[in-house]
């Protein structure tokens, strides 16, 4: 029997790999002789670099201006071809993270990307001929333009001065000036993960769904927005490219700069990621898929990872169970993508503090019971 064990990571206790060495340890505690194949999966955000990493990419680490211009290390990875190209994994969280930023009202004015633009620089130093995105968990709401900073564009007022940095200032921009934008811009191949389809701008855009996570208030939230809507108008004029579609409005609109000044395309996070990793030829081979990940609720069901490879794997035929931290949806929802049997780990553990504490033992644990039981 061949087990894909694909969870993603169970946030605050275990990364996607974690997790997957668990589930493998209770599935061969059943089935002793199952070659149990471990692949962490994501859906574009937090975790990417994680997978790429697992799948054998070369892991980086960057020293950067962080969100709010503190200095700070970020990590990126990069495999080579065999046609003497590059591919480069870069996550916007690591540099440009609301981890790294208390989220304040001034600060979600202030925050921006400059630091993923100096992790692209790095890795169009290492020869990176394409160049995947994994747009989540930012601080930001600056449109990307904070990046672009980083790659030598100038946003100017009508004084012609260089604006500040974040979204707080975008507003003030009247023109670009471009002389100095890094030129191999246009000839890498940018891919962008996404798992929304928010627009950069307007009532469901960036600033309005996303900023008060952030820490933007009520008034923050409409300067953000307004930031961004002139940001789209500056970039439409400078490119004659609308940004404000569909996806625009992930990371505080980071891909709308990169659709302006690049070749970039929007593509499904999980989609994306499992072309990275190769999980789509390891799933043609399973006799079962056992996925999960922290909290299995209505948003995974919206094309989260987990939910995405269950329907992948019922597509062939391939039954999947899941074990996660804790599961809000009901069986009827998990039967109609495929799952066969499911486990939480709040089941079995004295507290949510222990599952939290001794995660890999209960997933070990929970993951031999649904088997037994399945």
């Amino acid at each position: 029997m061949r087990i894909l064990i694909a969870p993603d990571k169970f946030k605050g206790s275990l990364t996607a790999a974690e997790a997957a060495s668990a589930i493998a340890e209770g599935a061969l505690r059943v089935y002793p002789d199952a070659e149990a194949i471990q692949i962490p999966v994501a859906d574009g955000g937090e975790g990417t670099l994680e997978a790429a990493v697992a799948a054998g990419y070369e892991e980086r680490l960057n020293a950067v201006v962080g969100p709010i211009l503190a200095p700070i290390g970020a990590a990126w990875a990069i495999r080579k071809d065999a046609f003497g190209g590059a591919t480069a994994v870069i996550e916007t969280a690591q540099a440009s993270g609301l981890a790294h930023m208390e989220p304040t009202p001034a600060n979600a004015l202030r925050a921006h990307s400059y630091g993923c633009g100096q992790l692209i620089a790095a890795a169009l130093d290492a020869g990176a001929t394409e160049i995947v995105l994994g747009v989540g968990g930012s601080a930001m709401s600056d449109g990307g333009s904070g990046a672009l900073r980083a790659l030598g564009l100038k946003p100017l007022d009508a004084a012609g001065n260089v604006v500040p940095l974040g979204g707080g200032s975008l507003a003030d921009v009247v023109t670009v000036d471009v002389s100095g934008l890094d030129p191999r811009l246009s000839a890498v191949k940018f891919r962008i993960a996404v798992d929304v389809r928010n627009p950069l701008f307007g009532s469901d855009g960036a600033a309005h769904v996303f900023g008060p996570q952030k820490g933007a208030d009520a008034d923050a939230v409409e300067l953000l927005d307004a930031g961004l809507r002139n940001w789209a108008s500056v970039l439409r004029e400078s490119t004659g490219r609308d940004v404000n579609v569909p996806g625009a409005g992930a990371a505080g609109g980071f891909p709308a700069s990169f659709l302006a000044f690049s070749n970039a395309a929007l593509e499904g996070g999980f989609e994306l990621v499992a072309g990275l990793t190769g999980l789509a030829g390891k799933l043609a081979v399973a006799d079962l898929v056992i996925t999960g990940e922290g909290s299995m609720d209505s948003q995974s069901l919206t094309g989260k990872a987990p939910i995405a490879l269950a329907d992948a794997a019922r597509a062939r035929g391939i039954p999947v169970i899941v074990v996660a931290g804790r599961i809000l949806v009901t069986p009827e929802d998990l039967a109609r993508h495929g799952v066969v049997a499911a486990a939480q780990l709040l089941d079995v553990a004295a507290s949510p503090d222990d599952a939290v504490a001794n995660a890999a033992k209960y997933l070990a644990w929970a993951t031999s019971q649904v088997l037994e039981g399945a």
